[in-house]
């Protein structure tokens, strides 16, 4: 479950327009806010003039209030019921200290309402607070509109968006991964600059695969946490093809590494597959890791850290789980479907109808009783969203491509976790691709929420980001 956004809102005003429409103003965003069910920290009208902020002494009680709760606040709302004061609005985010996204929101005219009495004047007013922004080199947010009116859909969706951007954000920014294991010597495509994760906010915490091999073979088959997965791995999916003992070495698999990651504070985990875990330990861990991802604990295979990224990041932005797929196929001879698929350890809720099975690529070479684990099914149709990050070492900069597409219900016999996909313009998506030296695999979530990470990343992360087929302004 997402945790609450908390919003700081500044209530910009300026002495020469009305000030009563920060009155009302400010009591319709909060009703707002609190339908929305986001929590906001705001200045009383005992603390300033109508709990506005025109004045440097206005700006200066207002950041401290934020500075008070800087551990929780997610993100700044900055709304202007009149022209507002431009200073006094750069000077509360810069006092504050806070470096967080910030949305700027402008509440409309009405035509028989342009008397000096209650004339905003926001519409040209949310400009000059937009330039002082910038030359203050704070980053910002819009609304779709350019004044609108708080009560109405098109804001709440805004504010959707919004909050969507601020838990990205936030949380990528102070992310911690594991990896479990090296990569696969056969795939330097998860090739990837931890240093450039870590000057990102990004942290890696390594273990070797013996340690965790190694722990779980030291656990009796009635330790309790052993138990307890066991139990949890056949709730989960149906598992009449999979020996016990099979299941039993996933329980323990899974007991380790959930202990490993609670006790490192990690909140995702890229895994080594191929062909380790099947020669010396004898199962596949596409089905925890499957479990994982469907907790909202992603899990990637090949330690793929950077497809682990775009997999967190996805589901931050649409609070579902996500998953990593190979572009793996072209699908006949139309240029805008492929075939997506991996062995698998898809979340089953992306899946129609799920079971385990063995892996049946890894049991050509180590036996089908060493590859038990597989999660088999095809991907429902329907709208989703893809991401891609990548380290570029050579420029020191961090990449991604996002972009959008469906999952189609068009006939197709295979095995693993499987789908067709259609996307406008995807042999240019193609082309960018392999041009720009990005891997095969590619995070997907069935959600629309490409905007949210081209915010998230471009304009608050400063990643160099590509949006294919650029979609609305709010995904």
């Amino acid at each position: 479950m997402m945790k609450q956004i908390t919003l700081g809102l500044i209530v910009g005003n300026r002495g020469f327009f009305p000030d009563h429409l920060c009155d009302s103003g400010r009591k319709e965003i909060l009703n707002i806010l609190a339908e929305e069910g986001i929590k906001a920290i705001a200045l009383s009208p005992e603390d300033t003039k109508f709990g506005s902020v025109e004045t440097l002494s206005d700006a200066r009680k207002c950041a401290d209030l934020f500075k008070a709760h800087k551990d929780e606040i997610d993100g700044i709302l900055v709304t202007l019921p009149n022209f507002g004061d431009e200073r006094a609005v750069a000077n509360t985010i810069r006092f504050s200290g806070l470096n967080v996204p910030v949305l700027v929101h402008a509440f409309p005219d009405e035509v028989g309402k342009m008397t000096v009495e209650n004339r905003r004047d926001s519409f040209c007013g949310k400009m000059s607070v937009c330039n002082n922004l910038i030359q203050y080199g704070i980053p910002f947010s819009l609304t779709r509109l350019h004044t609108v009116a708080p009560s109405s859909q098109s804001f709440r969706e805004d504010l959707r968006w919004f909050t969507a951007v601020c838990r990205t954000v936030n949380s990528l920014r102070k992310l911690r991964l594991g990896a479990i294991g090296t990569r696969p010597a056969a795939f330097n495509t998860v090739r990837y600059s931890e240093k450039l994760l870590e000057a990102a906010g990004i942290s890696v915490e390594p273990i070797d695969l013996s340690e965790i091999l190694g722990r779980a073979q030291r656990l009796a088959d009635g330790d309790a946490a052993v138990k307890e997965k066991l139990d949890a791995l056949r709730a989960y999916v149906d598992t009449s093809r999979v020996p016990d003992g099979a299941l039993v070495k996933m329980a323990k698999f899974a007991a380790v590494v959930d202990r490993w990651m609670k006790e490192n504070e990690l909140v995702a985990s890229a895994v080594q597959c191929w062909t380790s875990m099947e020669e010396f330990f004898g199962v596949a861990p596409c089905a925890v890791m499957s479990m994982m991802s469907e907790t909202l604990l992603p899990s990637a295979c090949e330690v793929d850290v950077l497809g682990l990224i775009g997999m967190y990041a996805l589901q931050q932005a649409s609070g579902k789980p996500s998953a990593l797929v190979d572009w793996n196929n072209n699908y006949g001879d139309d240029p805008d479907k492929a075939v997506v698929f991996h062995c698998s350890n898809l979340p089953k809720s992306v899946f129609g109808d799920a079971y385990m099975d063995y892996h049946q690529i890894i049991a050509g070479g180590v036996g089908k009783e060493n590859a038990y684990g597989a999660v088999v099914g095809r991907i429902k149709p329907g709208p989703f969203t893809f991401a891609r990050v990548a380290t570029d070492d050579v420029n020191g900069v961090i990449a991604a491509y996002i972009g959008e597409g469906r999952f189609t219900d068009d006939p197709l016999e295979t095995f693993g976790g499987y789908g067709v996909i259609e996307i406008p313009g995807l042999q240019d998506l193609l082309q960018y691709i392999c041009n720009n030296g990005f891997e095969h695999h590619v995070a997907v979530n069935l959600s629309q929420t490409s905007r949210v990470l081209y915010e998230a990343m471009g304009n608050y992360l400063g990643w160099d980001v590509y949006l294919h087929e650029r979609p609305g302004i709010n995904g």
